[in-house]
């Protein structure tokens, strides 16, 4: 049977699954956990691709798929366009945390799976930017606290004070006297561990 002819065929699943709901009010009835098309699932060694996903994958990757549109939708991930919420994480975590094998375990979020957390000894992610983690109340704040920051280091009389505190370090050697200080300090501390006091 050439490809092409697999593809194009409707599948049980899409009648299963994706059929509108007269009686419940909802315009599509979400997939469920573990429903598996009728009939005996086939030899996972010997089936199809197509009987290998309709039977094994689409029952656990289509629910969590659907589990990943309602997250999206309370992070209200289309309203703007950038977001914090990474959907390759969320169905990463729900798919862990749902798998058959883990029913009894309980719920492990997504940097605490082991493959995870190899994976990212070795790929460390960047740090997430502050313009996704604050709320906008927040990062107002922030811009407000700098702007007014930023004024009062603009007044005339600040910047005097400033200048003649630069002046005094500099004709004190303030930066020098405190570097020898810690030296001192830092050398004091290896005779103490030499001696083991």
């Amino acid at each position: 049977v050439p490809l092409e002819a697999g593809i194009l065929q409707p599948s049980p699943m899409e009648q299963l699954d994706f059929a509108p709901a007269a009686d419940t009010g909802a315009q599509y009835v979400l997939p469920v956990l573990g429903e598996v098309p009728p009939g005996e699932p086939p030899d996972p060694k010997t089936c199809s691709p197509r009987q290998y996903l309709e039977y094994y994958i689409f029952p656990v990757l289509l629910p969590g798929l659907a589990a990943l549109l309602h997250e999206v939708e309370e992070e209200k991930c289309f309203e703007g366009k950038r977001t914090k919420f990474i959907a390759s994480d969320f169905l990463t975590e729900w798919l862990y945390n749902k798998n058959p094998k883990k029913k009894d375990e309980s719920f492990t979020e997504l940097f605490s799976i082991p493959f995870v957390k190899d994976w990212l000894k070795d790929h460390p992610r960047p740090p997430v930017p502050l313009s996704l983690i604050l709320s906008e109340e927040e990062a107002s704040l922030l811009i407000q606290s700098f702007w007014r920051g930023y004024r009062v280091r603009c007044d005339s009389e600040i910047q005097e004070l400033r200048q003649w505190q630069k002046k005094l370090r500099e004709e004190r050697h303030i930066t020098k006297i405190v570097r020898e200080f810690w030296t001192k300090q830092e050398a004091k501390g290896k005779r103490i561990q030499l001696w083991g006091v």
